[in-house]
């Protein structure tokens, strides 16, 4: 059962290692569930939690200031501390001890894992660091002193990685007037694994259409240049110029915090059902850092890098927790998430529901046409377990009607 303000535990503390919004949904949640105890927010950056998916897009864009990205906490967590511009070094989960990288020990009742991901960077010969033109976008930081770049008259740029964020990027480059751009990937398609092979088709031919050009099936062998960046050259030994390089080539997991546990930190924190911890009752993992079985599916436990995902472990994970700290026996449902996407680029979306990368084996257009707006089905064992619709806005509501159905299909087997 779950705590309630009248038999809630307490007092004691819960740390919350991560302050993005999966640290405030956690903070949020474990309100919710009844922890009336203390809760502190540990997080590097010196902002409160912000909105990040329009990084990509509306700030580097300059559409969008930073007031516009912050989220408003709820009432219920305005005694919550924040630690902010702070970092979690090490954790002595035994002990219930967290040290901070001033040295501080900071005890706790629970933990919550937050620490989410950073963007992995390519490890080539050539300039690097500050003032070389070698970009990433995760941080408001970077979005800012990506834009300032883009806007230079006449910049040349190769973002390296076709997934969503290097679309999103390049897209939104093309928005504020480059010219000159191109998206290296080693695959032959744009977001071929998410999305298979007939809509990564379709994200091709739109992305050319307007301006935008590719270089796949090509890796980067090194860059150009002394301290700044003036070229990229390719595995195929073809060179790009470049003033600007993007790099959009996956996210690594920040558990080394944790190393010394005997935790699974393989990819992100292995979980179990109900979000727990390398059998710590005492420590839960939420946001996308977190590795879960999804019983809506197969039950593999997998990361999720969807912006509904730290909203959803949260509520799930603190109900877990606060349940432990009370003494009482949680009787929830294994965790058993509907992830959701989306994705703008240009002038068009990608709207997905469910687990489209699980059946992309075999796709089925649902509605639409590829060359214009289309809706697609991706089924495993002949169920439906995904949808994902690609154009304006007659596109997108038609993957919404598929919601219900999805949440209602049955577990997958192993």
């Amino acid at each position: 059962m779950t705590a309630t303000p009248h038999d809630s535990p307490g007092p004691g503390r819960v740390v919350v290692a991560g302050a993005s919004m999966g640290g405030l949904r956690a903070a949020e949640q474990l309100r919710a569930a009844g922890w009336t105890g203390a809760i502190t927010v540990v997080g590097d950056e010196p902002h409160m939690p912000y909105n990040r998916p329009p990084l990509s897009k509306d700030v580097l864009a300059g559409a969008a200031p930073f007031e516009s990205l912050a989220f408003t906490p709820r009432a219920s967590t305005a005694d919550v501390e924040w630690r902010l511009g702070t970092s979690v070094t090490a954790a002595r989960l035994a002990e219930r001890v967290v040290v901070l990288d001033d040295g501080t020990e900071l005890p706790f009742d629970g933990l919550v894992v937050a620490t989410g991901m950073r963007p992995r960077r390519l490890r080539c010969a050539g300039p690097a660091g500050p003032g070389s033109g070698r970009h990433t976008v995760r941080t408001l930081a970077d979005a800012q002193a990506l834009r300032d770049e883009l806007t230079r008259p006449g910049v040349r740029v190769v973002v390296v990685g076709a997934g969503f964020i290097g679309c999103e990027v390049a897209a939104t480059a093309k928005g504020l007037g480059v010219a000159d751009i191109t998206v290296v990937d080693p695959e032959p398609l744009p977001m071929l694994r998410p999305l298979g092979e007939l809509l990564a088709r379709s994200l091709h031919r739109r992305h050319e259409e307007r301006g935008v050009r590719f270089a796949l099936g090509v890796g980067v062998a090194r860059f150009e240049g002394e301290d700044r960046v003036t070229g990229v050259v390719l595995s195929d030994g073809s060179v790009l110029p470049a003033d600007v390089v993007v790099e959009s080539v996956g996210s690594i997991a920040n558990t080394e915090w944790l190393d010394g546990n005997g935790l699974d930190l393989t990819d992100g924190v292995l979980t179990d059902e109900h979000l727990r911890v390398g059998g710590h009752l005492h420590v839960v993992a939420v946001g996308d850092v977190a590795r879960f079985p999804n019983a809506r599916y197969d039950g593999v436990p997998r990361r999720v890098e969807h912006w509904s995902i730290p909203t959803d472990t949260a509520k799930h994970a603190a109900k877990t927790l606060v349940a432990h700290l009370a003494g009482t026996q949680a009787k929830a449902e294994p965790f058993a998430p509907l992830p959701t996407f989306w994705s703008d680029q240009h002038e068009f979306r990608l709207q997905s529901f469910g687990a489209p990368a699980l059946g992309t084996a075999d796709v089925r257009v649902l509605d639409g046409d590829p060359e214009g707006d289309v809706l697609v089905g991706y089924h495993a064992d002949d169920r439906l377990v995904g949808v994902v619709a690609l154009g304006g806005r007659a596109a997108t509501t038609g993957a919404a009607r598929y919601r219900a159905q999805l949440l209602a299909q049955p577990a997958l087997t192993s």
